[in-house]
């Protein structure tokens, strides 16, 4: 009795080799591909058929800036690009009026449909600074949700048990501190199920909080008898501290839309282990590749985080804004030179002494007045060179270049 071959014996020699060269490529930093085996199924099947697989991600508009934790997933969603495939980039409008319970602790606050639009309307310059617009189908899950009748949501409904639902950390920790878990977030799985039931995906990424979500959307799909999805789910990339994930609440986090400047100076403050995994994420040359170089001597880790950092703002920028920030870090921190670029404050002794937290906070080189304050406390705050005490005040008219922390630079104007 003979078998039918596998699909991937089915192929030749130099099909197989594209297929291996695909997965290694795909599957680079990544947590989970579900179920096992099925992403080198597909890929296989699209190499012999020389049809291109659907790949989605959604993100929801809840705020107008990303940061390199979205490029996560961008940057695999530009991979499977690279790769062949049709890549959708799927905006939330719809599912952001609920607001994804995924880690939360209280139900989110709902945005309006103002908000929502403005934060969608942003995302398009962000995204399109790594994914190729010519290659990507932009859409919005407003287009099939709102035309969904009553009777079919009672139907998507009976898709998941009350029972599953709460075998979900967030909600079975909420329902065990007794905190409110409210109906319409129980939908929020189920629509965002449906959405691969929608856009008929083949592929579906996510971040490894996502999974519960990503696996609804198989069970979406068998319900209503269309192939179900892969599920490919990356890490959750820790901040510039090296252990909160990035987070802009949290302040360790590096946007997609910072000055160049900002951005490379950020990249190079975090740790060696840090920047490894930053290249494994974020990076087109492997993060192995580079510890290895490092370990063998070949590669200082000053030069690799250098390199690293140029080719983030390369990326979002171009060649020519990531050579003049790395120039720029470069001048200040090896030759200990002050930038040319420096913002200027003007402040009149008329108002009183020059109160160099405020100023610091009011010039966004610190998050807020308590960081400034707390900065001046840590002797962060140096003008001409000199940290400065408390109370921190200037009371001499002349101009003073102010520098906090170890790469955001102000010149101070004080006159009379």
């Amino acid at each position: 009795m003979t078998t039918e071959p596998t699909i991937l014996e089915s192929l030749d020699a130099a099909q197989r080799q594209q297929v291996d060269e695909q997965l290694q490529e795909l599957t680079r930093g990544a947590v989970d591909v579900i179920p096992d085996g099925g992403l080198a199924e597909r890929v296989a099947e699209s190499v012999r058929d020389g049809r291109p697989l659907r790949i989605k991600a959604g993100f929801d508009p809840t705020a107008p800036d990303l940061h390199l934790g979205h490029a996560v997933l961008l940057q695999k969603l530009r991979q499977f690009q690279i790769a062949g495939h049709q890549v959708i980039f799927l905006i939330g409008d719809f599912t952001a009026r609920i607001g994804d319970p995924t880690g939360r602790t209280e139900t989110r606050p709902p945005l309006t449909a103002a908000e929502i639009d403005a934060n969608a309307e942003t995302y398009a310059d962000q995204v399109f600074r790594i994914l190729d617009r010519d290659k990507t189908e932009v859409r919005r899950n407003s287009e099939w949700l709102d035309a969904i009748p009553s009777d079919q949501w009672l139907r998507m409904a009976s898709v998941m048990t009350v029972a599953r639902m709460l075998e979900r950390e967030d909600f079975s920790t909420r329902f065990r501190e007794n905190r409110p878990i409210r109906v319409h977030e129980f939908m929020y799985p189920l629509i965002q199920g449906y959405d691969s039931v929608a856009l008929d995906a083949d592929v579906e990424l996510g971040g490894t909080d996502q999974t519960f979500n990503l696996l609804v959307g198989r069970d979406m799909q068998k319900f209503h008898e269309q192939r179900q999805q892969v599920v490919l789910t990356m890490p959750l990339l820790e901040g510039l501290d090296g252990e909160q994930k990035m987070s802009k609440s949290y302040g360790n986090a590096v946007g997609i839309l910072e000055d160049p400047s900002d951005q490379f100076g950020k990249l190079m403050s975090v740790s060696d282990d840090l920047m490894i995994r930053y290249y494994t994420l974020l990076s087109d040359r492997p993060g192995d590749e580079v510890a290895a170089a490092i370990e063998a001597g070949d590669l200082h880790p000053m030069d690799a985080k250098k390199e690293l950092a140029a080719e983030i703002v390369g990326r979002f920028y171009d060649s020519a804004a990531a050579d003049s920030a790395r120039s720029g870090f470069e001048n200040v921190f090896s030759h200990g030179d002050v930038p040319d670029d420096m913002p200027t404050a003007a402040w009149a002794l008329a108002d009183g002494p020059a109160w160099l937290p405020r100023i610091v906070a009011d010039q966004d080189l610190a998050q807020s007045l308590s960081e400034a304050r707390r900065l001046l406390k840590q002797g962060a705050i140096k003008v001409d060179g000199d940290p400065i005490t408390e109370p921190g005040e200037i009371d001499q008219a002349g101009e003073y270049v102010v520098k906090v922390g170890k790469r955001r630079f102000l010149k101070l104007v004080v006159s009379d």
